[in-house]
């Protein structure tokens, strides 16, 4: 019994591997028609233009090539210093509401921007957690930032707005983690025959 749970569990690991490489495959496909197809307009409007692209580009990746690092490294880091059956056990869609309860407090807790949460989330996500805490996370962590709060939302807003955004920001994200597990489930059960 124990065996064909475990042969089992693999199988849905490899299969949900094959699933992840074939919907990178796609994404990849998708940004690298989107770049040809506007490089090859930019070049047919204005050929200066695919220059200017290529320097604006450059001086986004200058500007952000340190937090992409730094979060890679970090992404990283999880990845070896967390166990995967810790992960799971906390995250995982066995227990998926304490999951998503525990993803929203780390959500409001962790600091940095996209290029340190994203690496984060797309290695817990191949490591098995569930899609309904990593929606919690993410949703808690960009609508709800007590860091962002602090330092420019209430200074420059006043608190009386802070909070009415707040309060109601705050209460969302559990409810994004249940309905958003609920449509991954949905959307990726396997098609019929």
């Amino acid at each position: 019994m124990m065996g064909r749970r475990c042969v089992n569990r693999l199988t849905a690991q490899h299969e949900a591997t094959m699933r992840k490489k074939r919907r990178m495959d796609v994404s990849f496909f998708v940004l690298l028609g989107l770049t040809l197809g506007l490089g090859a307009y930019a070049l047919s409007q204005e050929p200066r233009m695919l220059g200017e692209a290529v320097r604006a580009s450059g001086r986004l990746f200058n500007s952000v090539w340190i937090e992409l690092a730094l979060g890679f490294i970090l992404a990283g880091l999880v990845d070896v210093l967390v166990p995967t059956a810790a992960l799971v056990k906390w995250l995982g869609a066995e227990r998926a509401g304490r999951g998503i309860l525990v993803a929203w407090g780390v959500g409001l807790a962790i600091p940095g921007g996209p290029y340190v949460l994203f690496p984060i989330m797309a290695n817990l996500f191949g490591k098995g957690v569930a899609a309904g805490p990593l929606i919690a996370l993410i949703s808690a962590k960009t609508l709800v930032s007590p860091i962002r709060m602090l330092t420019y939302e209430a200074p420059l807003l006043g608190w009386p707005i802070t909070l009415a955004r707040f309060v109601p920001g705050v209460l969302v994200p559990p409810l994004l983690g249940i309905v958003g597990q609920w449509l991954f489930d949905l959307l990726s059960r396997p098609a019929p025959g």
